[in-house]
């Protein structure tokens, strides 16, 4: 049975975007600890651990890291260049980089073992939203025994009254109990074991000396059964340590039939137990247990990885070959290092995508199911398990962030690394955000690579490089352009005079390997975004994704913050018909807002738009028809600003094909008809810290329901917001948009929750807190990345000045206008608000300003002459 191939991306973007509860992890040690890295990819102690650079998982870990630090790391230079990355990094910041990678939600951490300088339970909530501890049982038990001067004194009741009253003491505390009775006694666990069996093998370990070790099997089935009673009076699960376990004890012990007793003690049915590690060598009757008792379920890991891809992949295939699925959970296991959190999600997701992948080539799972079992797996099953309600995880509402690998933080982190790779044919190592190779195969059949840019009339430009040309030469050196590309207006492709571009002289651009993916609909086809560099590889003072990057970068570093976006991208589907020997546009269909009847006539053709954006790693928030005729829209997720402009970028590329390819035109222009509703890109704004959502307030912390931060930065854009508009609304066409008789709002203000106001906030649901603000006054004539830059400069100002938020208004007819500022009223007036507001040109640049005041101002000159405008617009947005 062959799969289609809509189902496998299906699958595939479910596997990658999941968020993870990784239901059992250890403590993160400090950059200086003595614990060595290469614990980080093999479980080996003494001289055998020097063995770890000759095995697969190191070379494949080592290769996997250097994706992820950055595409400029060459993996000849090796572990030292990771190391001295992280460093440069910190502890924090690389541990942030790994989880978020990673879309690891919530982690919970056996501390049980004591490592040199590892990190306490608290400080893992700086890197990750949710963080919950797991007490391990006999590790109390010998902290316990330790502290006695002399171990003569203690009796077995005196010892069981402090166990107990410590296990009642963190239980309100802890999301689990842990044994490792496993790896100490074996699983054939005496459930009837006496006291007096209990005291003589107490004595015996005290008389083992210092330190304490608990091996004694009476001793330890004592105490387990003791705590199992603890943990089912309060509610919680017992892990159970299973298989790859210490090597001083009888691995058959380990066999997990031996709890055939304790599952039939009719003192437990109620109780919760996880059997760890996939209980490998024995899954298979793990997997009968599973499926046999109600209270067994299973765990599986991979960050200490024992097996090989393929066993890994066997492994899982016997947990599920009986186990239901809903009593399946994953957990890295990680330790010590946060790359091992890294890894092991990643290859996680790698398991269980070909785990399910070949059930549903087999047959047994629909693609429903198999998405549905991917996030029970990874997130839904542990919740529910360890009743993680408690720590407030929820993934409908969390704030946490997919890790998106943005251009300016890897060259910030990796500008002082040499490149030493070689101009080979060899597919570069690349952490893209857009590779969608898994689908198509390597690059080997590529025949064209496209090279995008928008230039600063907002318009997709972009040249074509043969295969080979590009991967031996132009994806490191990238290729020359003519100067005057950037000073070209809507108008014609000649340079506007008074931008200073001339046609003499070159601009280099350079790929974002980061961008490069396969063309969905040209097979054979890739395409890259470029940034635009001097011939000496520096940063082109006019290139736009620079500029955003170079701001961004400033906000993180004053502020410790991410501006974060997610657009919304109108368009008209329109119909061009033949009138008096003229071309003329219609619309594609009469109907109104949200109509079923439009959705099910254009369904063919926004189900091809999904599946490609699919395809590209793009995720679609939701997708329906709009106001006007043939006019939907496509919202797009939040993400860190950068990727928001990328994302934009592409997404505008999959409509036009998909829509010509239906026999359409689609067009974005802000308004391509004064009798029809205008066209927006819609972009909604917010501020985060370490994947954190800061914008919105705590409890009771203001009035509006947004924080002090969050404040500051929203009136910073206020207050600069007639000079924003010559960046997000810079065409003639955006001001009959902006105007027309659907909007409202001629001053600056801000309203709540109105999406035709200038700037609008947004409450996140069913609370009274805000999370984001949105402004409407962005159209697809902007260059994404100068629109969002101007914004981001706006609210920089406000956070430097420490700007008050003016109170809302609730219609601006009710209030006396001469009491605001003016907005625009046209591309001339918001030009001279951008001339007279000097912070743009202080942050954003000169030249650039100059640039775009003298296009926008040549343009104004032609359209207003023009009394049908978007007759050739509509070609061009």
């Amino acid at each position: 049975m062959k799969m289609k191939k809509d189902k496998l991306i299906e699958l595939k973007r479910a596997v990658d975007s999941v968020e993870i509860v990784d239901a059992h992890s250890h403590n993160i040690v400090a950059l200086d600890s003595n614990y060595p890295f290469l614990k980080c990819f093999s479980d080996a102690t003494g001289d055998a651990l020097y063995n770890a650079p000759y095995t697969l998982n190191f070379k494949r870990g080592l290769r996997e890291l250097t994706e992820l630090y950055g595409p400029s790391l060459s993996l000849s230079l090796g572990l030292h260049t990771v190391l001295e990355t992280r460093r440069s990094l910190g502890l924090e910041q690389s541990a942030i980089t790994c989880f978020r990678a990673a879309r690891v939600s919530t982690i919970l951490i056996d501390d049980g073992i004591e490592l040199d300088k590892m990190v306490d339970i608290e400080w893992h909530k700086k890197v990750v939203p949710m963080v919950g501890r797991i007490l391990r049982v006999e590790h109390l038990a010998e902290k316990i025994l330790q502290k006695a001067a002399d171990g003569a004194t203690w009796t077995l009741d005196s010892f069981m009254e402090i166990f107990t009253k410590e296990l009642k003491s963190v239980a309100d505390n802890v999301v689990a109990f842990k044994s490792m009775v496993a790896c100490r006694s074996g699983l054939a666990i005496n459930t009837e074991v006496t006291q007096k069996e209990a005291e003589e093998g107490l004595s015996d370990v005290l008389r083992a000396g210092n330190p304490i070790r608990i091996s004694n099997k009476s001793f330890i089935d004592y105490i387990f059964i003791h705590a199992l009673e603890v943990a089912q009076s309060y509610d919680l699960p017992m892990q159970i340590h299973m298989g790859f376990g210490d090597k001083d004890f009888d691995m058959m012990l380990a066999n997990p039939l031996y709890l055939h007793n304790l599952l039939e003690d009719k003192r437990f049915t109620n109780s919760r137990l996880v059997l760890l590690h996939a209980s490998y060598p024995f899954s298979k009757e793990a997997s009968h247990l599973a499926s046999a008792y109600p209270q067994v379920y299973l765990d599986f890991g991979f960050a200490i990885p024992k097996l090989s891809f393929h066993g890994m992949i066997s492994s899982v295939k016997e947990l599920l070959k009986l186990a239901p699925m809903n009593k399946v959970m994953f957990s890295t296991d990680a330790i010590a290092f946060a790359e091992a959190f890294y890894l092991g999600a990643k290859r996680a997701r790698e398991v269980v995508f070909s785990v399910l992948h070949d059930a549903m080539v087999e047959g047994d799972l629909s693609i429903t199911k198999a998405v549905a079992a991917v996030k029970d797996i990874f997130a839904e099953n542990a919740k529910k398990f360890y009743k993680l309600h408690k720590l407030d995880v929820s993934s409908k509402d969390s704030d946490i962030e997919p890790h998106i690998p943005s251009p300016f933080i890897k060259e910030e982190l990796h500008g002082s690394l040499k490149d030493s790779s070689t101009d080979s044919d060899v597919e570069p190592c690349i952490s893209s955000y857009f590779q969608n190779e898994e689908f198509y195969g390597s690059s080997k059949d590529v025949t064209l690579v496209r090279i995008i840019w928008i230039d600063a009339s907002g318009q997709h430009r972009c040249r074509g490089v043969p295969r080979q040309r590009f991967y031996s030469f132009v994806k490191k050196h990238g290729i020359g352009l003519p100067r005057a590309c950037m000073g070209i207006s809507s108008i014609s492709d000649y340079p506007v005079e008074d931008t200073t571009l001339t046609c003499s002289g070159l601009f280099t651009i350079v790929p974002d390997l980061s961008t490069k993916c396969r063309i969905p609909w040209a097979k054979q086809q890739e395409m890259v975004l470029a940034n635009m560099c001097t011939k000496s590889g520096e940063p082109w003072e006019y290139c736009p994704r620079e500029a955003l990057r170079r701001i961004s970068k400033i906000l993180k570093d004053e502020f410790g913050l991410v501006m974060t976006a997610g657009f919304e991208v109108e368009f008209y589907l329109l119909e061009s018909v033949i009138k008096n020997d003229k071309e003329e546009f219609e619309s594609s269909d009469q109907c109104r807002k949200c109509h079923t009847a439009a959705f099910d006539a254009a369904s063919p053709m926004l189900e091809e738009m999904l599946g490609y954006l699919q395809s590209l790693n793009i995720t679609v928030d939701y997708l329906h028809k709009e106001a006007g005729k043939g006019q939907f829209e496509i919202g797009l997720p939040y993400t860190d600003c950068f990727r928001a402009a990328d994302t934009l970028i592409y997404t505008r590329e999959v409509i036009r094909k998909v829509g010509r390819k239906y026999g359409f035109h689609p067009t974005f222009l802000p308004k391509y008809s004064l009798d029809e509703w205008g066209c927006g890109s819609n972009v909604h704004i917010s501020l985060s810290k370490n994947g954190i959502n800061v914008f919105k307030a705590s409890e009771g912390s203001s009035q509006y329901g947004i924080s002090k931060i969050g404040q500051a930065f929203m009136s910073g854009v206020l207050d600069h917001l007639p000079a924003i508009l010559a960046f997000t609304a810079p065409h003639p066409t955006s001001y009959e948009r902006l105007y027309s008789k659907d909007w409202n709002g001629r001053v600056v203000s801000w309203q709540k929750e109105n999406n035709y106001a200038k700037i609008s906030t947004c409450r996140l649901p069913g609370a009274d807190v805000v999370g984001h603000f949105v402004c409407p006054a962005f159209d697809a004539c902007a260059n994404p990345y100068l629109g969002l830059a101007s914004i981001l400069t706006a609210g920089i100002d406000g956070l430097r000045k420490d700007l008050s938020l003016p109170a809302p208004v609730d219609r601006e007819s009710r209030v006396n206008q001469e009491d605001y500022r003016r907005l625009p009223d046209c591309l001339t007036d918001s030009l001279n608000a951008l001339e007279e507001d000097t912070l743009f040109k202080d942050m954003m640049g000169e030249n650039l300003m100059v640039c775009i005041r003298a296009i926008r101002k040549a343009e104004i000159n032609h359209y207003s002459e023009d009394e049908e405008p978007y007759k050739d617009l509509i070609y061009k947005f």
